[in-house]
C-alpha cells in the first residue's frame, strides 16, 4: 500500500482550550507528522480555503471562526491516512460523533468542532498546496 498525505487543522477553539498536545498525541500515535505550523489564518485565506461552502448559510460563521485566532496546521503521512484521519476526528457535529473521536472529546458544536481534516484525495492535495506551498 502507498502512503498518502493529508491536512489536519487544530481549530481556534481547541487551541484556546489548550488541547493541541492531546490532539497531536492522538494523531502522532497513528501517523507521521511531516510538517506543523501554528498561525492565524486571515479572513481572506479562510474565505479561499472554505470556498466550496460560500453559498451556504453557515459560511460567514465558519470563516469568522477560523480566522478568529491561531490554528495549528499539520501535514500528516501514512497508509490510508485520509480515511483513517476522518474516522479519528468523527462527525462534523460533535454530539453525533462516537465518544472516542477528537470532535466528541474536544468539540463544542458544529462550528467549534476542534479540528478540520481533508475529506478526499482531491481535497488533501488542494489543502496541502494551500498551506504548504513548495
Amino acid at each position: 500500500m502507498n502512503k498518502e498525505r493529508t491536512i489536519l487543522i487544530i481549530k481556534p477553539d481547541a487551541v484556546k482550550n489548550k488541547k493541541i498536545g492531546e490532539i497531536i498525541t492522538i494523531i502522532e500515535n497513528k501517523f507521521e507528522i511531516i510538517k506543523i505550523k501554528k498561525k492565524k489564518i486571515s479572513l481572506e485565506k479562510a474565505k479561499k480555503f472554505y470556498k466550496e461552502h460560500e453559498k451556504k448559510t453557515f459560511f460567514n460563521n465558519l470563516i469568522n471562526f477560523l480566522s478568529s485566532s491561531d490554528s495549528v496546521i499539520i501535514l500528516l503521512e501514512g497508509i490510508n491516512v485520509i480515511e483513517l484521519t476522518r474516522n479519528i476526528i468523527g462527525n462534523n457535529n460533535p454530539s453525533l460523533s462516537s465518544p472516542e473521536t477528537i470532535r466528541n472529546k474536544y468539540g463544542k458544536n458544529i462550528e467549534e468542532n476542534a479540528v478540520h481534516a481533508s475529506d478526499s484525495k482531491i481535497s488533501a492535495i488542494r489543502e496541502i498546496n494551500f498551506f504548504f506551498k513548495k
